[in-house]
């Protein structure tokens, strides 16, 4: 069995429609993304009689026609933004309320996530292709009912599910961050979680760990060091382990076939920890490039028999 692998494509459209692609690009027989599935920031557009208006990187852009401001739109969403038509009145209120704001935000993200299940339906025959979603740290929770909904995808959050004899198990869970995202907790909290997904597993020889956080000190962790401001010391060359203590446990006790993570963008690594090959693809969502890797599972020997780490 061959499934596609990728994680943190953070929003953007052009890395969703890749992640689609990858099916029949790579031949896989199973799709998987491992979390942060949702991006950070709506940016409003504003329309006035005759036009648009919408300011982007600090200019301010005047949208004459439906095709310029088509073309903005397509741009916004492949950078992992969410862009909302509002009206003048709209953007002095959504200026004066933090409520509305989110409240907006919200419903962007959640149209969006709509569209791109319904895109997966068309790309993967309707679930004849498997696709796997989970969330991550930065994905808020009410998406999850959304992918559960999917006729055509599989929401992995705490649930146990067999591929084609190999189980997987999945957390989108991270250890705490500076910036206090949705889905964090304490390393003694990710501990229980995990082994509560553990007790589920009959075969660890043939296990497949899904968690976001990349196990501590592993070489998939290691992230710009910050300094008391967050910003990254000496311009980012200086780097640190970030991953979870928690995770590297369950791993060393476990000692599952697989065990593939994301969360770290830096981190593209593949290293092997004990019997367990351990993965995280990376990500460059920003650039509108998908990075992924491909895995060959072999059902007999109960082993990857080829990996390899995938641009695109």
């Amino acid at each position: 069995m061959k499934i596609f692998f990728a994680t943190d494509i953070h929003g953007s459209e052009v890395c969703w429609r890749k992640f689609l692609n990858a099916a029949a690009f790579y031949k896989a027989d199973m799709v998987v993304l491992g979390g942060d599935v949702t991006g950070k920031a709506m940016v409003p557009i504003t329309a006035r009689a005759g036009y648009w208006e919408v300011t982007l990187r600090g200019e301010t852009l005047r949208l004459d026609s439906k095709t310029e401001l088509d073309t903005v739109v397509t741009q916004i969403r492949n950078s992992g933004f969410y862009p909302a038509v509002v009206s003048p009145d709209e953007l002095t209120h959504l200026g004066q309320s933090e409520a509305a704001v989110g409240e907006r935000f919200e419903h962007e993200m959640i149209s969006s996530l709509d569209r791109w299940l319904d895109m997966a339906d068309g790309k993967l025959r309707g679930g004849a292709i498997p696709c796997i979603l989970n969330g991550g740290n930065d994905d808020i929770f009410e998406i999850d009912s959304v992918i559960d909904a999917s006729p055509c995808v599989s929401f992995a959050e705490g649930k146990l599910l067999d591929l084609d004899g190999f189980s997987l198990v999945s957390m989108g869970w991270t250890n705490p961050t500076p910036w206090h995202t949705y889905r964090e907790a304490p390393e003694a909290d990710l501990a229980a979680k995990i082994e509560t997904l553990a007790g589920l597993v009959p075969d660890m020889s043939r296990a497949i760990f899904n968690f976001h956080a990349p196990p501590y000190g592993s070489g998939l962790d290691e992230a710009p060091a910050l300094d008391a401001n967050l910003r990254p010391m000496h311009g980012g060359a200086v780097m640190k382990p970030v991953g979870s203590t928690a995770v590297r446990a369950a791993i060393a006790k476990h000692q599952p076939m697989l065990s593939v993570h994301g969360h770290i963008h830096e981190s593209r690594a593949i290293k092997r920890l004990g019997r367990t090959l351990a993965i995280n693809p990376g990500s460059v969502y920003g650039d509108g490039v998908l990075q992924g890797a491909v895995l060959d599972l072999d059902s007999k020997k109960a082993k990857v028999s080829k990996y390899l780490l995938v641009n695109g």
